[in-house]
């Protein structure tokens, strides 16, 4: 009994630490580096942003989180080593997410044009803060919903957008999934997940659900050179910016951010809400990505009306190129920076 005791007394005293372990983001060397993870007031609520780049003065790269509610603070550094190199590399959880969630606000008011304008305050404060005039604005899946709003409302924040897995037509892009799905279930033999993937197919179409997305990633639409559900669980345990009780935050922040703001995705579609952006603008696809489909991605392209535009397709990946393939990813970035600073953006 006693051994017991102190056994449940050691795993109470370890929980207890996980919970309030401090949590920080690790030093950068040089001169003129920066490396921070704090609370920051945006827009009337704290939200935790995270900085990291070799200097200072390069140029700020801001990217918006998917999800809803996904936070890739917990694990990005190792996918963004280069990058840091030549940018100033923001990331922030959003209102509701991750750190950003807090525990007793009220998330009534939870909505995509609330978060455009944390967004726009957030680059506010950044470009504050480094003196400089304009970031260039990355958003990721769910981040580029939010991303691309904030650049067509506010363009002359600037120098350019990049949409990562860009969000299109929702209903078409999940149509698409299905059909991936099947097709490669049925390839694979796998007679449960065609029976399963068919019996949502009605509910699909009318833009109630998404095409599930463990199937979409059992059959490599979602990831093809990284795993990013175990990159979140070995942040989760081992990287410095998360403890037990952000995880929290963050499962709790999916939970509410998903209920609110995923019928908001199926309801206004993007393409009806942003037809032209007054900046330069990039989707960046991965050739066998069914999160968000490179078919409707490239159809809101066509028709989306912008001063320069230019669609990338990375031919490794999946949802995640600036990370399945980060060495390409960061040479293209660094290329078009240098013909954005070439033609003074």
């Amino acid at each position: 009994m006693k051994v017991l005791k102190i056994s449940l007394l050691c795993i109470v005293l370890l929980v207890v630490v996980a919970l309030i372990f401090p949590t920080w983001t690790p030093k950068i060397k040089g001169e003129h580096s920066i490396s921070t993870l704090e609370q920051v007031q945006i827009n009337g609520t704290g939200q935790e942003v995270m900085i990291r780049g070799v200097d200072k003065r390069n140029p700020i790269l801001i990217f918006v989180h998917g999800g809803p509610g996904c936070s890739e603070i917990p694990y990005v550094r190792k996918y963004q080593d280069l990058l840091e190199q030549d940018f100033t590399i923001v990331h922030y959880d959003q209102r509701g997410s991750g750190k950003s969630y807090h525990f007793f606000e009220d998330y009534t008011n939870l909505s995509t044009s609330l978060l455009v304008d944390d967004l726009l305050e957030l680059t506010d404060y950044v470009t504050e803060k480094f003196g400089q005039e304009k970031v260039l604005l990355v958003g990721h899946s769910f981040g580029t919903y939010i991303g691309i709003q904030a650049a067509a409302k506010a363009p002359d924040k600037f120098a350019g957008y990049i949409g990562i897995g860009q969000v299109a037509d929702t209903v078409q892009s999940e149509l698409d999934s299905l059909e991936y799905s099947l097709t490669e279930a049925a390839l694979a033999g796998n007679t449960k997940d065609v029976e399963r993937l068919e019996q949502l197919r009605g509910s699909i179409e009318k833009g109630e659900s998404f095409t599930p997305r463990d199937l979409v990633r059992k059959y490599g639409g979602a990831s093809r050179l990284i795993d990013d559900n175990k990159d979140y669980t070995s942040g989760f345990l081992f990287n410095r910016e998360y403890n037990l009780l952000d995880v929290i935050r963050y499962l709790k922040g999916v939970s509410v951010s998903q209920n609110i703001l995923i019928p908001e995705l199926f309801e206004k579609n993007i393409p009806s809400i942003v037809e032209k952006l007054d900046i330069p603008t990039y989707f960046v696809m991965g050739k066998y990505d069914y999160m968000t489909s490179v078919s409707a991605a490239q159809k809101y392209f066509d028709m989306l009306i912008a001063p320069e535009k230019e669609f990338v397709v990375f031919d490794k990946s999946a949802h995640y190129p600036q990370f399945e393939e980060k060495e390409l990813f960061a040479e293209w970035l660094n290329k078009t920076w240098s013909e954005l600073e070439g033609k003074g953006l």
